[in-house]
């Protein structure tokens, strides 16, 4: 019987020293912050503040049951995909958590205020973080898959400085010569990809082009055929006022001649 006893409470001790815990969030299972109420702290090994924290941080872990939250911390140097997500921008940084909702908590430091920041709901006078920003989007995976990008290029430039033994400028170089093969080998994939989604206009065939020079050889005919007919017009219209000028001219001489006639007619009578 009282080995049975003290089996339990070994038990019961290792179960209460787990639920005090703080537990650590990574790449892998950060999403099970999504569900449920949890305060979740942003820290870095070398950081002053937050070595500060961490003592109280564990102390506040212990409220965490009888809260009914948990308490989650992530170390940004293992998990740089995170603080991309997160939009760290300091440390140590501090996100309450509710259901998928996000808060920044910029509360008081201590353990005091963090369990009143739960017990009276002050939470929900914090703005959440918006839908476009919010950790789980897509936007933020993406911009979480450029965050280890870079902390992947910098753990391969520690290598090739400390175990190679090559100089900065060296290992400079290096990634300056990758960068610009990998822009040009990813410039021509997108010319390819364009031109097969958008393939170029074939050139029209040979006989289509010689008929239509045809045509318009013809229609520059025709426009001088047109030309020249308006010429011959005006020129006759020209000849026809000249025509009518000189017949009336004619007809005048004859009208001044005629009472000249007649004068000299009645003289000799």
């Amino acid at each position: 019987m009282a080995l049975r006893l003290t089996i339990f409470l070994i038990f019961a001790a290792l179960i209460g020293v787990q639920a005090h815990k703080v537990i650590e969030i990574d790449e892998d299972n950060w999403t099970q912050i999504l569900k449920g109420e949890w305060m979740v702290e942003f820290f870095a090994p070398w950081c002053p503040a937050c070595k500060a924290l961490e003592p109280r941080w564990k102390e506040f872990s212990r409220s965490g049951p009888a809260l009914g939250i948990k308490i989650g911390a992530v170390d940004v140097t293992f998990s740089p995909g995170l603080s991309g997500r997160f939009m760290v921008t300091a440390l140590p940084t501090i996100f309450h958590v509710i259901n998928g909702e996000f808060r920044q908590y910029k509360g008081g430091r201590d353990t005091d205020s963090f369990s009143l920041f739960i017990e009276e709901r002050k939470w929900e006078q914090v703005e959440p973080v918006p839908g476009w920003k919010a950790p789980d989007s897509i936007q933020m995976g993406v911009l979480s898959s450029f965050f280890k990008l870079s902390q992947t290029l910098r753990q391969i430039h520690n290598k090739f400085t400390n175990e190679y033994g090559l100089p900065t400028m060296v290992s400079y170089l290096i990634f300056a010569f990758g960068t610009i093969v990998l822009g040009a080998f990813l410039g021509l994939f997108l010319v390819c990809l364009i031109d097969f989604i958008f393939p170029p206009k074939q050139p029209a065939s040979t006989k289509g082009s010689g008929d239509q020079k045809d045509k318009d050889s013809d229609n520059e005919l025709n426009d001088e055929d047109i030309k020249d007919d308006l010429v011959d017009q005006e020129q006759d219209k020209e000849g026809d006022s000249e025509g009518d000028h000189a017949s009336t001219e004619s007809e005048g001489s004859q009208k001044e001649d005629n009472p000249r006639k007649r004068k000299a007619n009645m003289l000799d009578m």
